[in-house]
């Protein structure tokens, strides 16, 4: 369809009757991303009053949740396997705009800074020890304890930029860095906590640690306490306090999967708590994609 034809089409947003205004609006939305600068212009140059606008602001938001579900769905069939590319995808649900490369080039630097200083005679501890020095007293990582859940402490854009987070986004940053620095840490889906599992190296045998167990795991890092070296019993101790019996998966790597579900979840309970609705709903369905999570999120 051509630029003028879309014009057109465009025009009939505003007519009173329901039903034409519903087969112009998913004629338009079917168009995908490639009529957005186009609806975008429209809005801002184009004076018919309220209605035109909402509906065009309504259209907008439509087509970019379908292209946000869209490339879920894609990395969710691939197998999840690139961690940063998950949540780059959350991101792009409230930060449509957002500099891939930038937020790249970020990590890349952090993780330039942390190379520098490794050597392959360090123990596990030791290397830790190196990491977390620089990502935290270095770079300024730190948890968000005073708005705890704001949901721009989900979204690892934003984590980047004001250098503060939640258990779960600040051990994704951990991670991926982490993953590219061939440090095995893997997520652990502990109830309302998350934290890293350190992995016996020679157990290592693909990106996706949800397939290692608790046999392979040395030890615990908390990237929320500034990452602080836990071991078994103080996961014991954690799930005492909260009165919840152990599983297996408290103490075993979870999947990328698994990581980018309670993303989502984080973020929905984040929304539904500030009483935004469309915006707690759009991402209960975005993480029905992934499958239902039975403990709730941090």
């Amino acid at each position: 369809m051509s630029e003028t034809e879309i014009r057109a089409l465009i025009t009939l947003i505003e007519d009173p009757d329901q039903e034409v205004y519903d087969q112009v609006r998913e004629r338009i939305v079917s168009l995908g991303d490639d009529v957005v600068p186009i609806l975008e212009r429209a809005w801002e140059f184009e004076d018919h009053g309220d209605l035109f606008r909402d509906r065009i602001e309504d259209i907008l938001e439509t087509i970019h949740l379908s292209g946000v579900t869209e490339r879920l769905i894609a990395w969710r069939d691939g197998g999840g396997e690139d961690l940063l590319s998950g949540a780059l995808i959350i991101s792009r649900y409230r930060y449509p705009d957002m500099d891939e490369q930038k937020v790249k080039a970020r990590l890349a630097s952090i993780r330039q800074d942390i190379w520098l200083e490794l050597n392959d005679h360090l123990t596990a501890f030791e290397k830790v020890r190196v990491f977390n020095h620089i990502f935290f007293q270095i770079h300024g990582f730190k948890g968000n304890k005073r708005n705890y859940h704001a949901p721009q402490n989900s979204y690892i854009n934003e984590v980047l930029d004001s250098r503060t987070g939640n258990p779960l986004s600040l051990a994704i940053i951990y991670q991926v860095l982490a993953e590219d620095l061939h440090i095995p840490l893997r997520g652990v889906n502990l109830p309302n906590h998350f934290v890293l599992a350190y992995l016996d190296e020679d157990s290592m045998g693909g990106a996706d640690g949800g397939q290692q167990g608790e046999e392979n795991v040395l030890f615990y890092v908390n990237a929320f306490s500034q990452g602080d070296i836990l071991g078994r019993n103080e996961i014991n101790e954690f799930l005492e306090k909260l009165k919840i019996e152990p599983r297996p998966s408290f103490y075993s790597p979870c999947t990328n999967l698994d990581i980018i579900r309670r993303q989502l979840n984080n973020l929905a309970n984040s929304y539904e708590k500030l009483g935004d609705s469309q915006r707690s709903g759009d991402l209960e369905r975005l993480r029905d994609l992934l499958g239902k999570v039975e403990e709730p999120g941090s």
